[in-house]
């Protein structure tokens, strides 16, 4: 019986014109700021359906190609913003947050442990406020901490919460619990958390109240479901008790299902530093390979049986089987979004190979990647996304075909591949990272075949057989002892500034180009290409001008000042658990982002919103000095010597004149309180004329009234153009005497979103709106940017930057 032949792919190319229309549209629907209403997502899905069906026989071939791109792109628009649309609806009510809800609900995934308690999903069943019903998103992000996570109903002092109980994925669950809304920091180059919670369905985050004064959490039993989640969370506690105290027990659980968090951030500096992070979770990679290893066993059993054969030929059987492996091992591992797109790729592939389809790899690429952004748009937007496209797609275009026998010539290839997709992708990781790993070179050749053929499966056979767990961990004791030698190398990471989107497009195109097949001469226009984003430098104030970037970091101060040849970070942000904090999650990426090496650290004082980030911050940048008011017994003193601030202490860079005016030298022996010792420092400009007065920005840390009066009465230049508030907007600071004294044009408050502490108070606003100064908050306005050579207006990357899926902050 012979086979049917090849499928041919659409004559015109209209499935890849109405494919790239597709994610064309799809990306312009994601640059909306805000969504239209329903009816004009539907009108876009309608005219794109109904697009193809115009008679268009007297158009040429490219006006063919045109409306085919036309109806792609209209239907994908139309689609997404009718899902965005009808998701946004189950928003939290802004009359929810901050209230104290008595919800009902199933443990959804399996609990995350951390020294603060315990951080779970709660697909809620329903909700009540003040014994009436009331509606909730339907999945909530929520925590349980132990010690004190907020105020008391009251207002008054802190409350300490029950210890958390232990949770079971699909245990029914009754608590109270206080929601808001997800809001995330808003940087340049930085991570969209809001975005990353949408993709996830997550559309509020909380914290169980447990206080004594609150009725206690009540296990109502097992619910429906979750069958999975609870076997896996059965797998993941086996594996961490059997290997406690292991270091490579976290990366043995990421492996088998799926609990990235269970890996130390130490470990993921190491594996982020040598290219090889893409190994130690399960990625489409790890997917792939269990698939294709299930769908090889699959086809040499399936041969053994001729009646099997007859029925259904061998390499059919094997790719559904395989289809099917992948889909249960992504599962199992908590259906993560990258596992996801693995899936759907895998699907697309075995449905062309199923009906006999044969088309070229770009037309197979297209369709895998629509597949992909029509089970999950927003996965446009994820470096995951294109990542593993750009790498797919680099291999089919550049494979040579069949491979010469014997062991050297399969290494050769495998050299040859990892050498490809390291020159092709280092522009991609570039734009999307800002860096690149140089020893990922050399550490993926050890490191894939380790992973993937050793510990992989070794880690997946402890499910059944737990000492091969051990075994597993092992082998990654092995391969970090080399990860780490690597790691030691010089220049074994390259850290560039972000280039614009141009420029990295531009540097992925060469990087590309560069690997394809064809003529040298070419090939060789791919470097001209790669230069804008290899070279580019961003521009950097004038001799005699500074900016200040209040970086968005929750609640605490991080303010980078910047000259023409100098830069300086005035606090590093609170810290967020033992293993991150704002030095370590912002500061350090965005500074590497800018492309700036603070000269001097100076931590205002030793309070943890203020100094949680240092230490991260120093690891990162060891060169920086560090001017502080801490003690002698604060642990930034373990790094080096810390110079201590006092008033009078003056020195100029680039025309820019810093200076040190609180605190006094005897303030040291009479201050009780850290916040009285906050260093306060002021940067004035260059003048530029008579025209062009110096400009001034004042960073006043945490002082409050009584150290405002004593700056006054010690006559000191008060004056600015900008002030940052001092603690946060209390309402022991910001005094009428010091406003008054400043007189400031723009107010900067660093804050957290509905922050447990209430800051900014409104009394301190008053005074400042009474003034006619404008305010910025960090949850209204991101990071906000000012020029002292344009003073008269700040950039706030929140509204910058600002897409749909994006809180708006009351």
């Amino acid at each position: 019986m012979q086979p049917p032949p090849p499928a041919p792919r659409p004559r015109g190319g209209r499935l890849e014109a109405a494919l790239l229309g597709w994610g064309a549209g799809i990306g312009l629907q994601m640059l909306q700021a805000v969504l239209w209403p329903w009816p004009a997502y539907a009108l876009l899905l309608a005219s794109g359906v109904l697009l193809p069906a115009i008679r268009w026989h007297c158009l040429p071939r490219a006006g063919l190609w045109a409306g085919w791109l036309l109806a792609g792109a209209l239907a994908a628009a139309g689609s997404t913003g009718l899902r965005a649309v009808a998701y946004q609806a189950g928003a939290l009510a802004p009359a929810l947050e901050g209230r104290d809800l008595q919800v009902t609900g199933v443990v959804a995934r399996m609990p995350q442990w951390t020294e603060a308690g315990l951080r779970f999903r709660l697909d809620v069943e329903s909700a009540r406020l003040a014994g009436q019903p009331v509606r909730v998103p339907a999945s909530l992000s929520l925590g349980w901490y132990s010690g004190v996570p907020g105020p008391a109903a009251d207002g008054g002092l802190p409350e300490l919460q029950r210890q958390p109980l232990p949770l079971q994925a699909g245990e029914r669950w009754q608590m109270t619990v206080r929601l808001k809304a997800p809001h995330g920091n808003s940087n340049p180059s930085g991570f969209d958390y809001e975005l990353w919670l949408w993709e996830q369905g997550l559309q509020a985050v909380g914290y169980v109240r447990a206080g004594t004064a609150d009725p206690p959490p009540w296990n109502l039993g097992p619910g429906g479901g979750h069958r999975v989640e609870r076997l896996r969370q059965a797998v993941r506690d086996a594996i961490l008790q059997r290997l406690a105290g292991h270091p490579a027990a976290g990366v043995v659980a990421a492996l088998v299902v799926g609990d990235q968090n269970a890996i130390d951030r130490a470990d993921w500096d190491i594996f982020r530093a040598t290219g090889v992070a893409h190994l130690m979770s399960i990625s489409g990679l790890h997917v792939t390979l269990f698939s294709w290893l299930v769908a090889l066993a699959l086809a040499g059993g399936w041969r053994r049986s001729a009646r099997l054969c007859l029925r259904v030929p061998a390499p059919q059987a094997a790719a559904a089987g395989g289809l099917l492996a992948a889909a249960a091992y992504a599962v199992f591992s908590g259906w993560g979004v990258p596992a996801q797109r693995t899936v759907w790729m895998l699907a697309m592939v075995v449905l062309l190979r199923l009906t006999a389809r044969r088309w070229p790899w770009p037309s197979v690429c297209l369709l895998v990647g629509s597949g992909v952004l029509l089970a999950d748009p927003w996965a446009l937007l994820q470096p995951g996304f294109w990542l593993s496209f750009v790498a797919v797609a680099v291999l089919m275009a550049t494979d040579p075909g069949r491979t010469g026998p014997g062991w050297m010539a399969r290494g050769a290839a495998a050299l040859r591949e990892q050498m490809v997709l390291s020159i092709a992708l280092a522009p991609l990781t570039l734009l999307l990272f800002g860096q690149f790993s140089v020893a990922g070179l050399v550490a993926n050749l050890l490191a894939i075949p380790w992973v993937t053929l050793l510990v992989t499966p070794l880690a997946l056979l402890g499910v059944a057989m737990p000492p091969a767990w051990d075994a597993a961990a092992g082998c990654i004791t092995v391969l970090g002892w080399w990860l780490q030698w690597l790691a030691g190398w010089p220049g074994a990471m390259v850290l560039l500034p972000q280039a614009p989107a141009w420029a990295g497009l531009a540097g992925v195109l060469g990087g590309v180009l560069l690997v394809l097949p064809g003529p040298w001469l070419l090939r060789l226009l791919g470097l001209p290409l790669l230069a804008p984003a290899l070279l580019w430098q961003p521009v950097l104030p004038a001799p005699g001008a500074f900016t200040v970037l209040a970086a968005d970091i929750g609640q605490g101060n991080a303010v980078l000042v910047r000259t023409a040849r100098h830069a300086l970070l005035y606090d590093a942000g609170p810290r967020y658990s033992r293993e991150s904090d704002a030095g370590h999650r912002v500061l350090v990426p965005l500074m590497r982002a800018l492309g700036l090496r603070p000269d001097i650290l100076v931590i205002s004082h030793r309070d943890a919103d203020h100094a949680g980030g240092a230490l991260s911050v120093l690891q990162a940048y060891p060169d920086a000095a560090v001017v502080s008011s801490v003690d002698a017994d604060h642990t930034l003193q373990s790094r080096g010597p810390v110079q201590r601030c006092e008033a009078g202490q003056r020195w100029v860079w680039d025309g820019v004149v810093f200076e040190i005016l609180h605190p006094a030298a005897a303030d040291y022996q009479r201050a009780a309180r850290p916040n009285a010792l906050s260093c306060v420092l002021r940067v004035q400009s260059q003048a530029g004329g008579l025209q062009d007065p110096p400009r001034v920005a004042l960073l006043a840390g945490d002082i409050e009234r009584p150290q405002e009066l004593r700056l006054q009465a010690a006559g000191a230049a008060l004056r600015a153009d900008l002030l940052l508030v001092p603690h946060h907007g209390s309402r022991t600071s910001s005094s009428a005497e010091f406003l008054d004294a400043v007189a400031p044009r723009w107010a900067l408050v660093q804050a957290g979103y509905r922050n447990r502490f209430g800051h900014p108070a409104a009394e301190p606003l008053q005074r400042l709106h009474e003034r006619q100064v404008t305010v910025l908050q960090s949850p209204h306005c991101g990071a906000a940017l000012w020029r002292s050579d344009r003073p008269d207006t700040v950039q706030c990357h929140r509204e910058v930057a600002r897409r749909y899926w994006h809180h708006v902050a009351p």
